[in-house]
Protein backbone atom coordinates (compact mmCIF):
# COMPACT_ATOMS: atom_id res chain seq x y z
CA UNK A 1 0.00 0.00 0.00
CA UNK A 2 1.44 3.82 -1.09
CA UNK A 3 1.87 6.36 1.67
CA UNK A 4 -1.47 8.13 1.95
CA UNK A 5 -1.87 11.62 1.43
CA UNK A 6 -5.33 12.34 1.24
CA UNK A 7 -7.07 13.57 4.44
CA UNK A 8 -6.03 13.27 8.34
CA UNK A 9 -7.85 9.51 8.63
CA UNK A 10 -5.18 8.31 5.67
CA UNK A 11 -8.15 7.17 3.87
CA UNK A 12 -7.87 9.31 0.54
CA UNK A 13 -7.44 7.76 -2.74
CA UNK A 14 -4.04 7.40 -4.65
CA UNK A 15 -1.52 9.96 -6.28
CA UNK A 16 -0.92 7.67 -8.63
CA UNK A 17 -2.71 5.60 -11.34
CA UNK A 18 -3.55 2.11 -10.54
CA UNK A 19 -5.64 -0.53 -11.63
CA UNK A 20 -8.42 0.48 -7.81
CA UNK A 21 -8.72 3.90 -9.20
CA UNK A 22 -12.53 4.54 -9.69
CA UNK A 23 -13.35 1.94 -6.43
CA UNK A 24 -12.68 2.25 -2.64
CA UNK A 25 -11.04 -1.02 -2.52
CA UNK A 26 -13.95 -3.03 -1.25
CA UNK A 27 -15.03 -3.90 -4.91
CA UNK A 28 -17.61 -0.58 -4.32
CA UNK A 29 -17.70 2.29 -6.72
CA UNK A 30 -17.43 5.52 -5.43
CA UNK A 31 -20.38 8.10 -5.38
CA UNK A 32 -20.14 9.90 -8.75
CA UNK A 33 -18.82 13.96 -8.70
CA UNK A 34 -15.48 15.67 -7.95
CA UNK A 35 -16.28 16.22 -4.59
CA UNK A 36 -14.25 15.02 -1.72
CA UNK A 37 -14.76 11.29 -0.51
CA UNK A 38 -16.44 10.32 2.59
CA UNK A 39 -14.77 7.41 4.56
CA UNK A 40 -17.28 4.10 6.08
CA UNK A 41 -17.64 4.74 9.69
CA UNK A 42 -16.29 1.52 10.31
CA UNK A 43 -12.99 2.46 8.74
CA UNK A 44 -13.22 6.01 10.62
CA UNK A 45 -13.93 3.67 14.29
CA UNK A 46 -10.91 2.05 13.71
CA UNK A 47 -8.57 5.07 12.40
CA UNK A 48 -10.05 6.68 16.19
CA UNK A 49 -8.95 3.76 18.30
CA UNK A 50 -5.39 2.97 16.29
CA UNK A 51 -4.54 7.06 16.91
CA UNK A 52 -5.33 6.45 20.53
CA UNK A 53 -3.30 3.46 20.72
CA UNK A 54 -0.59 5.56 19.35
CA UNK A 55 -1.22 7.74 21.75
CA UNK A 56 -0.93 5.72 24.89
CA UNK A 57 2.26 4.59 23.43
CA UNK A 58 1.44 1.28 21.35
CA UNK A 59 1.99 0.68 18.27
CA UNK A 60 -0.18 2.22 14.92
CA UNK A 61 -1.63 -0.43 12.10
CA UNK A 62 -0.71 1.77 9.44
CA UNK A 63 0.79 5.08 10.98
CA UNK A 64 3.22 7.12 10.04
CA UNK A 65 7.09 6.57 11.84
CA UNK A 66 8.86 9.96 13.01
CA UNK A 67 10.46 10.17 9.73
CA UNK A 68 7.07 9.95 8.17
CA UNK A 69 6.93 6.53 6.95
CA UNK A 70 4.55 3.79 7.73
CA UNK A 71 5.39 0.58 9.35
CA UNK A 72 6.88 1.96 12.09
CA UNK A 73 7.54 -1.18 14.84
CA UNK A 74 8.13 0.78 18.64
CA UNK A 75 5.53 2.99 20.33
CA UNK A 76 5.26 7.15 19.12
CA UNK A 77 5.74 8.99 21.80
CA UNK A 78 5.21 12.77 20.86
CA UNK A 79 5.50 15.98 23.33
CA UNK A 80 1.78 16.35 23.53
CA UNK A 81 2.01 12.51 24.95
CA UNK A 82 4.75 13.21 27.48
CA UNK A 83 3.07 16.71 28.37
CA UNK A 84 -0.56 14.60 29.09
CA UNK A 85 1.84 12.11 31.04
CA UNK A 86 3.51 14.72 33.28
CA UNK A 87 0.14 16.36 33.92
CA UNK A 88 -1.40 12.88 35.14
CA UNK A 89 1.35 12.06 37.03
CA UNK A 90 1.56 15.48 38.57
CA UNK A 91 -2.00 15.47 38.98
CA UNK A 92 -1.85 12.00 41.17
CA UNK A 93 1.51 13.60 43.28
CA UNK A 94 -0.82 16.63 44.04
CA UNK A 95 -3.76 14.46 45.06
CA UNK A 96 -1.41 11.95 47.44
CA UNK A 97 -0.16 15.08 48.44
CA UNK A 98 -2.67 17.13 50.04
CA UNK A 99 -5.20 16.42 52.73
CA UNK A 100 -8.09 17.91 54.44
CA UNK A 101 -8.33 17.91 58.47
CA UNK A 102 -11.58 18.39 60.13
CA UNK A 103 -11.71 21.25 63.27
CA UNK A 104 -12.52 17.69 65.32
CA UNK A 105 -9.35 16.29 64.04
CA UNK A 106 -5.61 16.27 63.98
CA UNK A 107 -2.87 14.68 61.56
CA UNK A 108 0.46 13.25 62.63
CA UNK A 109 2.34 13.75 59.45
CA UNK A 110 6.01 11.24 59.18
CA UNK A 111 8.45 11.84 57.11
CA UNK A 112 10.15 7.99 55.97
CA UNK A 113 7.74 6.39 59.16
CA UNK A 114 9.30 8.64 61.93
CA UNK A 115 7.30 11.32 63.85
CA UNK A 116 7.87 14.37 62.06
CA UNK A 117 5.14 17.19 62.95
CA UNK A 118 1.34 17.33 63.94
CA UNK A 119 -1.12 19.29 61.32
CA UNK A 120 -3.37 21.52 62.17
CA UNK A 121 -7.03 21.78 60.40
CA UNK A 122 -7.81 22.71 57.20
CA UNK A 123 -5.52 22.07 54.50
CA UNK A 124 -2.28 20.67 55.05
CA UNK A 125 1.09 19.35 52.43
CA UNK A 126 2.28 16.16 52.87
CA UNK A 127 4.78 15.95 49.96
CA UNK A 128 4.26 11.77 49.10
CA UNK A 129 5.83 9.57 49.16
CA UNK A 130 8.56 11.31 51.53
CA UNK A 131 6.05 12.91 53.90
CA UNK A 132 2.87 10.46 55.01
CA UNK A 133 -0.03 11.91 57.28
CA UNK A 134 -2.13 9.96 59.63
CA UNK A 135 -5.94 11.55 60.64
CA UNK A 136 -7.11 10.93 63.98
CA UNK A 137 -10.39 12.79 65.75
CA UNK A 138 -9.38 14.12 68.86
CA UNK A 139 -12.74 15.60 70.38
CA UNK A 140 -14.46 12.93 69.40
CA UNK A 141 -15.94 11.20 73.19
CA UNK A 142 -15.46 7.58 72.60
CA UNK A 143 -17.24 5.60 74.88
CA UNK A 144 -16.43 1.98 76.59
CA UNK A 145 -19.02 -0.13 78.54
CA UNK A 146 -17.77 -1.68 81.17
CA UNK A 147 -19.04 -4.39 83.76
CA UNK A 148 -22.06 -6.46 82.68
CA UNK A 149 -23.96 -4.36 80.54
CA UNK A 150 -22.91 -7.15 77.76
CA UNK A 151 -24.84 -9.90 79.31
CA UNK A 152 -21.17 -11.27 80.80
CA UNK A 153 -20.08 -11.67 84.51
CA UNK A 154 -17.18 -9.25 84.20
CA UNK A 155 -19.00 -6.48 85.99
CA UNK A 156 -19.18 -9.01 89.36
CA UNK A 157 -16.28 -7.60 92.20
CA UNK A 158 -15.79 -8.69 95.63
CA UNK A 159 -15.59 -6.00 97.97
CA UNK A 160 -13.73 -5.09 101.10
CA UNK A 161 -16.63 -6.71 103.33
CA UNK A 162 -16.72 -9.94 100.95
CA UNK A 163 -19.81 -9.48 98.88
CA UNK A 164 -20.50 -9.85 95.70
CA UNK A 165 -21.52 -6.61 93.70
CA UNK A 166 -22.71 -6.70 90.00
CA UNK A 167 -21.38 -3.04 88.31
CA UNK A 168 -22.31 -1.34 85.31
CA UNK A 169 -20.10 1.62 84.41
CA UNK A 170 -19.12 3.61 81.09
CA UNK A 171 -15.48 5.10 80.71
CA UNK A 172 -15.88 8.35 77.86
CA UNK A 173 -12.23 9.24 76.65
CA UNK A 174 -10.88 11.21 73.65
CA UNK A 175 -7.32 12.14 72.43
CA UNK A 176 -5.25 15.26 73.39
CA UNK A 177 -2.06 13.68 72.09
CA UNK A 178 -2.61 12.21 68.73
CA UNK A 179 1.40 11.51 68.29
CA UNK A 180 1.88 9.68 71.93
CA UNK A 181 -1.52 8.09 70.81
CA UNK A 182 -0.40 6.55 67.66
CA UNK A 183 3.18 5.59 69.02
CA UNK A 184 2.89 4.73 72.52
CA UNK A 185 0.00 1.91 72.44
CA UNK A 186 -0.47 -1.10 70.23
CA UNK A 187 -4.10 -1.04 71.07
CA UNK A 188 -5.67 2.18 72.79
CA UNK A 189 -9.20 0.93 73.30
CA UNK A 190 -7.49 -2.48 75.18
CA UNK A 191 -5.39 -0.79 77.28
CA UNK A 192 -8.01 1.60 78.21
CA UNK A 193 -10.38 -1.39 79.27
CA UNK A 194 -8.23 -3.18 80.95
CA UNK A 195 -6.91 -0.41 82.96
CA UNK A 196 -10.52 0.43 83.84
CA UNK A 197 -11.68 -2.84 84.91
CA UNK A 198 -8.13 -3.29 86.94
CA UNK A 199 -8.83 0.39 88.61
CA UNK A 200 -12.81 -0.21 89.46
CA UNK A 201 -11.80 -3.82 91.01
CA UNK A 202 -9.11 -1.67 93.44
CA UNK A 203 -11.67 0.66 94.56
CA UNK A 204 -14.51 -2.10 94.86
CA UNK A 205 -11.90 -4.09 96.99
CA UNK A 206 -11.27 -1.03 99.44
CA UNK A 207 -14.66 -0.51 100.32
CA UNK A 208 -17.92 -1.80 101.71
CA UNK A 209 -21.24 -2.66 99.94
CA UNK A 210 -23.81 -0.95 101.61
CA UNK A 211 -21.98 2.52 100.36
CA UNK A 212 -21.89 1.25 96.99
CA UNK A 213 -24.88 0.56 96.46
CA UNK A 214 -26.42 3.79 98.00
CA UNK A 215 -24.69 6.66 98.76
CA UNK A 216 -20.98 5.94 97.60
CA UNK A 217 -21.60 6.33 94.08
CA UNK A 218 -20.21 9.82 92.61
CA UNK A 219 -17.30 9.50 95.11
CA UNK A 220 -16.09 6.18 93.25
CA UNK A 221 -16.60 7.76 89.76
CA UNK A 222 -14.47 10.71 91.09
CA UNK A 223 -12.29 8.33 92.13
CA UNK A 224 -12.16 6.14 89.22
CA UNK A 225 -11.74 8.84 86.85
CA UNK A 226 -8.72 10.14 88.43
CA UNK A 227 -7.36 6.77 88.56
CA UNK A 228 -7.75 5.75 85.56
CA UNK A 229 -6.09 9.16 84.05
CA UNK A 230 -3.12 8.80 86.49
CA UNK A 231 -2.42 5.26 85.13
CA UNK A 232 -2.68 6.18 81.07
CA UNK A 233 -0.47 9.16 81.76
CA UNK A 234 2.26 7.17 83.41
CA UNK A 235 1.60 4.91 80.06
CA UNK A 236 2.21 8.49 78.11
CA UNK A 237 -0.61 7.68 75.89
CA UNK A 238 -2.00 10.79 75.08
CA UNK A 239 -5.77 9.68 76.17
CA UNK A 240 -7.86 11.85 78.23
CA UNK A 241 -10.59 10.51 80.67
CA UNK A 242 -13.71 12.76 80.06
CA UNK A 243 -15.64 11.42 83.11
CA UNK A 244 -16.84 7.96 84.55
CA UNK A 245 -20.54 7.29 83.96
CA UNK A 246 -21.47 4.55 87.07
CA UNK A 247 -24.52 3.14 85.69
CA UNK A 248 -25.52 0.32 87.92
CA UNK A 249 -24.68 -1.28 91.17
CA UNK A 250 -26.81 -4.09 92.22
CA UNK A 251 -26.10 -8.05 93.89
CA UNK A 252 -25.98 -11.05 91.93
CA UNK A 253 -29.37 -11.98 90.19
CA UNK A 254 -29.34 -15.36 92.02
CA UNK A 255 -29.12 -13.67 95.29
CA UNK A 256 -30.64 -10.28 94.67
CA UNK A 257 -34.13 -11.08 96.07
CA UNK A 258 -32.71 -12.13 99.94
CA UNK A 259 -30.71 -9.38 99.49
CA UNK A 260 -33.59 -6.85 99.36
CA UNK A 261 -35.51 -8.50 102.31
CA UNK A 262 -31.92 -8.22 104.22
CA UNK A 263 -31.70 -4.07 103.41
CA UNK A 264 -35.43 -3.80 104.17
CA UNK A 265 -34.38 -5.40 107.90
CA UNK A 266 -31.58 -2.76 107.81
CA UNK A 267 -33.90 -0.12 107.17
CA UNK A 268 -36.43 -1.04 109.90
CA UNK A 269 -33.28 -1.76 111.74
CA UNK A 270 -32.19 2.10 111.33
CA UNK A 271 -35.36 3.25 111.83
CA UNK A 272 -35.78 1.90 115.14
CA UNK A 273 -32.69 3.26 116.15
CA UNK A 274 -33.18 6.86 114.83
CA UNK A 275 -36.92 6.28 117.02
CA UNK A 276 -34.48 5.46 120.23
CA UNK A 277 -31.79 8.04 119.76
CA UNK A 278 -34.44 10.33 118.94
CA UNK A 279 -36.55 9.65 122.39
CA UNK A 280 -32.90 9.41 124.23
CA UNK A 281 -31.76 13.23 123.34
CA UNK A 282 -35.38 14.03 124.28
CA UNK A 283 -34.55 12.71 128.04
CA UNK A 284 -31.40 13.74 127.87
CA UNK A 285 -32.31 17.80 127.02
CA UNK A 286 -35.09 17.82 129.39
CA UNK A 287 -32.82 15.82 132.61
CA UNK A 288 -29.95 18.61 131.63
CA UNK A 289 -33.06 21.22 131.61
CA UNK A 290 -34.36 20.37 134.78
CA UNK A 291 -30.17 20.19 136.08
CA UNK A 292 -29.42 23.38 134.99
CA UNK A 293 -32.27 24.83 136.84
CA UNK A 294 -31.64 23.18 140.01
CA UNK A 295 -28.43 24.45 139.65
CA UNK A 296 -29.59 28.15 139.16
CA UNK A 297 -31.55 27.86 141.94
CA UNK A 298 -29.17 26.99 144.22
CA UNK A 299 -26.78 29.45 142.91
CA UNK A 300 -29.45 31.56 143.52
CA UNK A 301 -30.58 30.44 147.30
CA UNK A 302 -26.85 30.92 148.04
CA UNK A 303 -26.58 34.42 146.99
CA UNK A 304 -29.29 35.20 149.04
CA UNK A 305 -27.85 34.29 152.07
CA UNK A 306 -24.97 35.03 151.65
CA UNK A 307 -26.22 38.69 150.98
CA UNK A 308 -28.42 38.05 154.24
CA UNK A 309 -25.99 37.26 156.14
CA UNK A 310 -23.65 39.95 155.09
CA UNK A 311 -26.92 42.12 155.65
CA UNK A 312 -27.27 41.05 159.26
CA UNK A 313 -23.58 41.37 160.04
CA UNK A 314 -23.78 45.05 158.76
CA UNK A 315 -26.79 45.61 160.25
CA UNK A 316 -25.87 44.35 163.88
CA UNK A 317 -21.99 46.50 163.54
CA UNK A 318 -24.70 49.62 163.17
CA UNK A 319 -27.03 48.35 166.31
CA UNK A 320 -23.34 47.93 168.59
CA UNK A 321 -21.99 51.19 167.35
CA UNK A 322 -25.20 52.68 168.74
CA UNK A 323 -25.27 50.80 171.59
CA UNK A 324 -21.79 51.87 172.55
CA UNK A 325 -23.00 55.80 172.34
CA UNK A 326 -26.02 55.21 174.39
CA UNK A 327 -26.61 51.64 175.73
CA UNK A 328 -29.65 52.02 177.89
CA UNK A 329 -31.53 53.40 175.42
CA UNK A 330 -30.09 51.12 172.51
CA UNK A 331 -31.29 48.05 174.98
CA UNK A 332 -35.15 49.22 175.52
CA UNK A 333 -35.01 49.62 171.92
CA UNK A 334 -33.93 46.45 171.10
CA UNK A 335 -36.23 44.74 173.92
CA UNK A 336 -39.21 46.78 172.20
CA UNK A 337 -38.42 45.74 168.35
CA UNK A 338 -38.30 41.54 169.56
CA UNK A 339 -41.24 42.22 171.28
CA UNK A 340 -43.18 43.72 168.72
CA UNK A 341 -41.57 40.66 166.58
CA UNK A 342 -42.43 38.45 168.81
CA UNK A 343 -45.92 39.29 169.79
CA UNK A 344 -46.86 40.91 166.70
CA UNK A 345 -49.02 38.07 165.20
CA UNK A 346 -50.64 36.48 168.54
CA UNK A 347 -53.57 36.82 169.84
CA UNK A 348 -53.05 38.44 173.67
CA UNK A 349 -54.70 38.30 176.63
CA UNK A 350 -52.97 41.05 178.86
CA UNK A 351 -53.22 40.41 182.89
CA UNK A 352 -52.36 42.72 185.26
CA UNK A 353 -50.81 41.42 188.71
CA UNK A 354 -51.81 44.17 190.63
CA UNK A 355 -55.93 43.97 189.88
CA UNK A 356 -56.18 40.32 190.56
CA UNK A 357 -57.02 40.03 193.70
CA UNK A 358 -60.46 42.65 193.02
CA UNK A 359 -61.40 40.38 189.94
CA UNK A 360 -60.18 43.41 187.30
CA UNK A 361 -56.61 41.41 186.49
CA UNK A 362 -57.86 41.31 182.61
CA UNK A 363 -56.92 44.60 181.23
CA UNK A 364 -59.27 46.30 178.32
CA UNK A 365 -57.10 45.77 174.74
CA UNK A 366 -58.12 47.40 172.02
CA UNK A 367 -56.57 45.34 169.27
CA UNK A 368 -55.74 47.53 166.66
CA UNK A 369 -54.34 44.87 164.27
CA UNK A 370 -57.76 43.27 163.86
CA UNK A 371 -59.38 46.93 163.39
CA UNK A 372 -56.53 47.26 160.49
CA UNK A 373 -57.82 43.60 159.12
CA UNK A 374 -61.10 44.06 158.94
CA UNK A 375 -61.89 46.58 156.03
CA UNK A 376 -60.09 43.79 153.88
CA UNK A 377 -61.89 40.65 155.31
CA UNK A 378 -65.23 42.84 154.82
CA UNK A 379 -63.72 43.24 150.94
CA UNK A 380 -63.23 39.88 150.38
Amino acid sequence: MAGNSGGPWGGGGSSGGGGNRGNNGDGRKPPEGDGPQIPEIDELMKKGQEQLRVLMGGRGGGGRGTNGKGGGGGPAFTKGTIAIGVLVAAGLWAAASFYTVKPEEQSVELFLGEFSAVGNPGLNFAPWPLVTAEVIPVTREQNEDMGGARGSDDGLMLTGDENVVDIDYQVVWNINDPAKYLFNLRDPRQTIRAVSESAMREIIAQSELAPILNRDRGIIADRLQELIQATMDSYDSGVNIVRVNFDKADPPQDVIAAFRDVQAAAQERDRLQNVADAYANRVLAEARGEAAQVLEEAEAYRAQQINSAMGEASRFSAVLEEYSKAPDVTRKRLYLERMEQVLGDVDKIILDEKSTGSGQGVVPYLPLNELRRSPAGESN
